[in-house]
């Protein structure tokens, strides 16, 4: 028998929970700000801006030449977009440059090999380094080997990456590429390769930085194309020695200037607080950076704008941010909240994962401002965009920011392709799918919408120590 009773009947029962009975009655949607949701995918500011950076500036490395031309050009896009209070707040940073890079085994099966020097990797003699190979199919075995053992050896780590929705598997594999060459020349290894961070299985090698803790002098480091990797492991396989021969010349130039563009859309009320929003201007210098950040960086300025030219100025500033210097460190986040730390900023978010639909939203709230992630809830399910548990703030900009205590909202991206082209020469506007860009411009637009004007006061939240 099928029986039919209402919420507030199984409250009384004690059989649902008041969470549920929220859930059941979805807040209701500002017909403002589903207005603005449904006009932001027709977006075409997002694109333009995507095609305009990767084809007039292209390559961003930080501390470059490149760098400083994208800073001009897009402090004038955005000028020309309307926003006030364009500037650029540029600050000093250390820089790494690349050089040649060849990579070959000459025993005992002569191949030809396609690699990427990691950011800041230490350079091999001009005439380059020939040496056996030290084989690790992961990062735990490199880490079990004997301190001692490496010496005068190339190391190479295998690490593959397995695709999935959230990114999470990049912090499992990455850490081959983020703490494997330093562990290596611990270890007394000549050089270091690695399988690349990445889920393709095209020639193509994922650059990225690596680390190199105070007192362990700096290795050449590189990333091998995961079609290599596999014919380095099956040659493994073989038991035979290896021989590779390898040469980088990438070389530290010392101290340049990157910066970080701002712009605004101004709030009625200076004492509601800034929401902080943006993506990084830098990229690695492989490709022009179409969806590692030109994306990021698009689709918040593009919704924004959407707030901007809307007919009602918000109650909180909206100030976007296009943070210099992600890539080879996140100086351009430090640098912002040294500058800006003592202003009060009440929410931050950031897109930096691409240019795929947004699937999910998180929010790390306090207790007075619930309520805004409900609405938020509401008018993002249209959009195919579900509610999460996590905690929001994630990013690398926003990190010393969010780090005060300020709350975040999340808007996640599907990251199932997004490694696949990330940090190599294949990251190019090609990639950019106009509709899932718009798509992202609409969920942005959303989120500023509501909680740009949300009339809840937005305070700290606690945030564990980072």
């Amino acid at each position: 028998m099928l029986m039919r009773l209402s919420v507030a009947a199984l409250l009384l029962a004690g059989t649902v929970s008041a969470a549920t009975a929220q859930r059941a009655f979805p807040a209701p949607v500002d017909p403002q700000v589903a207005s603005l949701r449904d006009a932001a995918l027709k977006d075409d500011v997002a694109y333009d801006i995507v095609e305009g950076m990767t084809t007039e500036v292209g390559q961003r490395l930080a501390g470059t030449e490149a760098e400083a031309r994208a800073r001009t050009w897009s402090a004038a896009k955005l000028k020309a977009l309307g926003f006030k209070n364009v500037r650029i707040e540029t600050y000093r940073m250390s820089v790494w440059v690349r050089g040649e890079e060849h990579a070959e085994i000459v025993a005992p099966f002569p191949q030809k090999l396609q690699l990427a020097a990691l950011g800041n990797s230490g350079a091999t003699p001009a005439t380059g380094l020939e040496a056996e190979m030290v084989i690790f199919p992961t990062y735990g075995d490199l880490a079990a080997a004997p301190d001692g053992s490496l010496s005068g050896k190339i190391a190479y780590v295998g690490n593959a990456m397995k695709k999935t929705q959230d990114g999470s598997s990049y912090g499992q594999a990455g850490i081959a590429r983020f703490a494997g060459p330093a562990l290596a020349a611990q270890k007394g290894a000549a050089a270091i390769v690695i399988r690349s961070i990445g889920t393709d299985d095209h020639r193509l090698p994922h650059t990225g930085t690596t680390n190199w803790p105070a007192g362990v002098t700096p290795i050449p480091a590189a990333a091998l194309s995961v079609p290599d990797a596999k014919l380095v492991e099956a040659m493994a396989r073989r038991g035979k020695p290896i021989r590779m021969k390898l040469l980088l010349t990438p070389r530290q130039v010392g101290e340049q200037e990157s910066g970080n563009v701002i712009a605004e859309v101004p709030g009625s009320d200076p004492a509601a607080g800034i929401v902080l929003i943006g993506g990084h201007l830098d990229s690695w210098d492989l490709a022009t950076g179409a969806i590692d950040d030109a994306s990021g960086v698009a689709i918040t300025a593009a919704a924004a704008k959407h707030i901007l030219d809307s007919g009602k100025r918000p109650r909180r500033t909206i100030r976007v941010v296009w943070f210099g210097a992600e890539e080879v460190g996140g100086f351009g986040g430090r640098a912002y909240a040294e500058r800006h730390g003592q202003e009060r900023h009440v929410v931050a978010a950031e897109s930096d994962f691409g240019a795929d639909n947004v699937w999910r939203f998180e929010t790390t709230l306090p207790d007075t401002a619930k309520p805004i992630g409900d609405r938020l809830a509401s008018a993002l399910a249209p959009l195919g965009i579900v509610r999460g548990n996590g905690t929001a703030g994630d990013g690398a900009d926003i990190g010393p920011i969010v780090a005060q205590g300020v709350a975040g909202v999340d808007l996640n991206q599907s990251g199932l392709d997004y490694f696949d082209v990330h940090h190599t020469p294949d990251d190019t506007l090609d990639r950019v799918d106009p509709e899932k860009l718009r798509q992202n411009v609409a969920a942005w637009t959303t989120m500023l919408a509501i909680v740009a004007n949300a009339p809840e006061e937005i305070g700290p939240v606690e945030r564990p120590a980072r």
